[in-house]
C-alpha cells in the first residue's frame, strides 16, 4: 500500500481512471455488439442507424484514449464494408 501522499492520491486517480476507461470501453463494445447484430439480421435500415452510432462511438472513444485512431478507421472501414453487403444481400 502506498505511503506517501502523493501516492495516496495517484491511488486514488487510477481507481477514478480506471472506472472511466471500463465505461467507455464498455458502451463501446455494446454498441459494436448491436451493430453486429442488426448486420446479422440483415435489416439494412437499422444496420446504417446503429453503424453512424457506432462510429461516433469510435471517434468519441479515439478522443479518450480508449482505443487508438488507425483500430477506430480500421473497424468503421470494415463495419461500413459490411453494412453495404448487407444493402446489395437484401
Amino acid at each position: 500500500m502506498a505511503n506517501h501522499v502523493s501516492s495516496l492520491k495517484r491511488a486514488r486517480q487510477t481507481v477514478v481512471k480506471t472506472a472511466v476507461n471500463r465505461a467507455n470501453k464498455s458502451k463501446l463494445r455494446g454498441s459494436l455488439r448491436s451493430l453486429r447484430e442488426a448486420i446479422a439480421k440483415g435489416d439494412h435500415a437499422v444496420a446504417t442507424t446503429h453503424y453512424r452510432e457506432t462510429a461516433s462511438i469510435l471517434d468519441k472513444s479515439v478522443q479518450k484514449g480508449v482505443l487508438h485512431k488507425n483500430t477506430a478507421s480500421r473497424y468503421k472501414s470494415r463495419l461500413n464494408a459490411r453494412v453495404k453487403a448487407v444493402l446489395k444481400a437484401a
